[in-house]
């Protein structure tokens, strides 16, 4: 096959409405307050011409998927983005361009803001104002370890375990407070660890590269995996950890992790979310060279959320988690932590997308916990019903730093159940993988079909799918058996090998 098909497929231009030279992009009433009275600020220049990667995503094979986005993006911001940043560096601004959607994160005053806005390729100037992240609920004691944590035998994962599948072949990635790479249930488990050295390039990317509230033990562009905080090191063990002696806490302890952090102190930016995003889909050195899509992540855990009064807006965060999913990659997203506001809680990005799979947090009884964020979604006038599945979320013992390990209860813990339980289907039937779609389905119409009475969206209380549980709780033993009943064929009756990429 000629490998420059995909990139000619895909190389669809999409003008925004509105492109005529004597109409002005929209800017964000945000980034002119940070501008006013001769205040430097920062934002995001997005510009009008995107590719259209998922209408050409789906005339390709899902094998060069990941390269075919990949191709597609980056030949788009090379052609259009050369006049944008001739100006500004005419200008002396700062700036950082990306391609996972294409736009620039720039520093620059309201006179700066005001030429770019007058350009007839920029579509929207958004804010890029730094955020606290609402991360977890209070943490619990720790518990003694169990073996095989109850949240993990909860959704079935070891059943799929004694079938031989735990994730073998899966790129597991985690975007988050970082990861301490070392921890006894983790090291073994992080592809850029071979058993005797670690090798952090394209493995490991650290997205601040420079202080935004400062003081972080892991200091700024580090070049080894680290964690100021340990959200991440949690998130990261639900999804793969085991230290093989007795913490059994990760649904697909075969799997390798790469990490991302986008988070100083727990606090991040759009572009931040935006630069890990874009390290998952093609992986680069420790210098932001060399772009690899075939070592990009498979499955991604996304335990966080943008608040809109910070505008992580469909221009930015949903086009690139749009451009990931074109690409194949599975993105499971926590719902929110708002559930004690009742229905229409699920109000913050990136659960509030179609693109996501949202997951809300339950406990040992499969009751939905107080805190889950519910939908439907109504910030952004869809409706659209959230969350898509849930899973344990309540006194999750998992790692933490300092080669601890810590009970967390929260959204955040939930959503790694989900984007492990994918990694077990994608190494049980190759012929899933990629296909985030079906994954995605049948993922939902094996749950355990949970129903609610609070009547959120006008849901009955017999319906499922509802906006407290969405399609219910994921079992992916249930999983295995209804892929088999669509004729996927486990790996190990293939006569091909299984190739193990990226490890």
């Amino acid at each position: 096959m000629n490998k420059t098909l995909p990139v000619l497929c895909l190389l669809f231009l999409l003008l925004s409405p509105g492109h005529a030279s004597s109409q002005t992009a929209q800017v964000d009433a945000r980034v002119l307050e940070d501008t006013a009275d001769g205040r430097v600020g920062r934002f995001l220049v997005v510009l009008k011409v995107q590719a259209q990667s998922r209408a050409g995503a789906a005339s390709t094979d899902r094998a060069t998927r990941a390269r075919a986005v990949f191709d597609a993006l980056r030949e788009t911001a090379a052609a259009t983005q050369l006049s944008i940043r001739a100006e500004l560096d005419a200008r002396g601004a700062k700036y950082r361009a990306y391609y996972i959607v294409n736009l620039l994160a720039v520093e620059g005053d309201r006179a700066l803001v005001d030429a770019l806005a007058a350009r007839p390729d920029v579509l929207a100037i958004e804010s890029d104002r730094a955020f606290r992240v609402p991360l977890e609920q209070p943490a619990r004691a720790p518990t003694a370890p169990t073996g095989v944590e109850w949240n993990v035998g909860k959704i079935n994962a070891p059943s799929l375990w004694a079938r031989g599948y735990t994730g073998q072949g899966i790129v597991y990635a985690n975007a988050d407070t970082g990861v301490q790479w070392d921890h006894p249930a983790l090291k073994g488990h992080y592809r850029g660890w071979n058993g005797a050295t670690a090798d952090h390039n394209s493995n490991w990317w650290d997205a601040i590269r420079a202080p935004i509230v400062g003081g972080s033990a892991c200091g700024y562009a580090s070049p080894v995996p680290c964690d100021d905080h340990g959200h991440g090191t949690h998130t990261t063990g639900t999804g793969v950890g085991d230290d093989g002696a007795g913490n059994q806490i990760g649904v697909a302890p075969g799997a390798r992790w790469i990490a991302c952090r986008n988070m100083d102190n727990g606090v991040g930016r759009p572009s931040t979310y935006i630069e890990c995003f874009q390290f998952f889909l093609a992986p680069t050195d420790l210098n932001g060279n060399n772009p690899d899509p075939a070592r990009h992540a498979d499955v991604v855990g996304n335990s966080y959320a943008c608040p809109p009064e910070e505008l992580c807006s469909p221009n930015s965060l949903l086009a690139a988690m749009d451009n990931l999913r074109a690409a194949g990659i599975f993105m499971s997203v926590s719902a929110g932590n708002e559930g004690a506001g009742g229905c229409s809680t699920v109000g913050d990005p990136p659960g509030i997308y179609d693109s996501a799979i949202s997951v809300g947090a339950t406990g040992a009884t499969d009751n939905i916990a107080s805190f889950s964020s519910r939908g439907p979604v109504t910030v952004d006038g869809s409706n659209r019903r959230k969350p898509d599945l849930v899973a344990p979320g309540v006194g999750v013992r998992s790692s933490w730093v300092s080669n601890l390990y810590r009970d967390e209860s929260g959204t955040s813990m939930a959503a790694p159940h989900v984007a492990g339980a994918a990694a077990l289907l994608w190494s049980a039937f190759p012929q899933l993988r990629h296909n985030v779609d079906l994954t995605e389905s049948i993922l939902q119409q094996s749950a355990v079909h949970l129903t609610s009475a609070q009547g959120c969206g006008g849901d009955s209380a017999s319906q499922v799918p509802n906006n407290v549980y969405g399609y219910g709780r994921i079992d992916v033993n249930a999983a295995y058996n209804l892929a088999l009943t669509n004729g996927f064929i486990p790996a190990r009756f293939l006569f091909l090998p299984l190739i193990l990429r990226g490890n």
